[in-house]
């Protein structure tokens, strides 16, 4: 502790090296994302380089283990189509939770505010957060608030932070994926990064797009109620299915093989896709999770996510294997092969 961190190690091939300012990139899940966590943070915290990154913590406590998980949101702009700053930051950190296994048992909420705002605003975003813990079946028990002046920041920052109970038996983690596991999606993707963005930039595609922000703990309760052995679950947030496919891979060190045609892309987002020169499977989500599962478990996870009302699209879309160790390979339309590499920041900034 205390040593400075090792610059001279980081491979980053943009702005970590070259640059000696943070850049909006590295906020962006991908590689400056992890390259600034591993070579800066890490160092500087005492942390194992080698220590598995995961959505939330495991921490054991006598009795049993906890999931520990905290996120800041800083979309813009705070309201969008389908939901809010307020209703994201309490779904977003449920379902880190989530990932693990466990039940969620309370949150905190943190809120940086500008000078400005009206109260209407942030009442609203504050009713909007008890409106989704209450859904996810939490209560927001602590917190914090502090002011910066006018200018320094976009209207309301949110922190959250959630502990929950993860249940004897349930081991799932990035490191779980093993080949022949199958890869489910749990319904369309893209949703929530388009629908920010349009609001953003005031592009209209014929029909609006919600986002389908949603708290996926009673979902993942009803797939472990049908087995125990899941291998991984993650929620592909910033740099979608993409980033989280990559960042599996190279954990578990196993290959991951999709088929691009089974990837439930609404057309509505593959149009704005298609327009804006956008990768659908590198778009955050919100909402929607990635399951990896051994194939005996596939029908039985998969009836208990279409009798759930956030798993009732869900659709397998590829396989784990033991070829081509850390690298993600998609079957596109044409027949043809692309290797997928994790993104190096993010295709839309500011999305949570």
């Amino acid at each position: 502790m205390g040593e400075r961190p090792d610059f001279d190690g980081w491979t980053c091939p943009l702005p970590l090296r070259d640059h000696d300012r943070v850049t909006i990139g590295h906020g962006g899940g991908g590689r400056l994302s992890a390259e600034l966590v591993e070579h800066l943070f890490m160092p500087a915290f005492g942390v194992d380089p080698s220590a598995e990154m995961r959505d939330s913590a495991l921490v054991d406590v006598a009795g049993g283990r906890l999931a520990f998980a905290t996120d800041s949101y800083v979309v813009r702009p705070l309201f969008f189509p389908g939901g809010c700053i307020g209703d994201l930051a309490v779904n977003g950190t449920v379902n880190d939770v989530a990932m693990s296994g466990a039940q969620i048992i309370a949150l905190s909420a943190g809120f940086i505010l500008e000078e400005g705002p009206e109260f209407t605003v942030l009442g609203q975003i504050a009713i909007e957060m008890g409106k989704a813990a209450e859904a996810a079946g939490v209560r927001i028990v602590t917190g914090d608030t502090k002011v910066v002046d006018a200018g320094l920041a976009d209207g309301v920052y949110i922190n959250t932070a959630g502990i929950g109970v993860i249940p004897d038996g349930v081991d799932i983690r990035p490191r779980g994926a093993m080949p022949a596991d199958k890869i489910i999606i749990s319904g369309p993707i893209g949703l929530h990064g388009v629908a920010v963005m349009s609001k953003r930039e005031g592009i209209e595609f014929g029909t609006e797009i919600l986002s389908n922000s949603a708290p996926l703990n009673g979902l993942v309760a009803a797939m472990l109620a049908a087995s125990t052995d899941i291998h991984v679950l993650r929620d592909p947030t910033r740099g979608g299915v993409a980033a989280s496919f990559c960042e599996i891979a190279a954990t578990a060190h196993v290959g991951i093989e999709f088929d691009e045609t089974s990837m439930p892309v609404p057309e509505q987002v593959a149009s704005a896709c298609s327009f804006l020169g956008l990768d659908a499977i590198s778009i955050a989500n919100e909402g929607k999770l990635v399951a990896f599962v051994p194939p005996e478990i596939l029908d039985a996870v998969m009836e208990a996510m279409h009798d759930h009302e956030f798993g009732r699209d869900a659709v397998v879309v590829g396989t784990v294997t033991d070829d081509h160790p850390g690298v993600v390979v998609g079957r596109t339309s044409f027949g043809a092969r692309r290797i997928l590499d994790l993104p190096i920041g993010e295709q839309l900034s500011r999305i949570c």
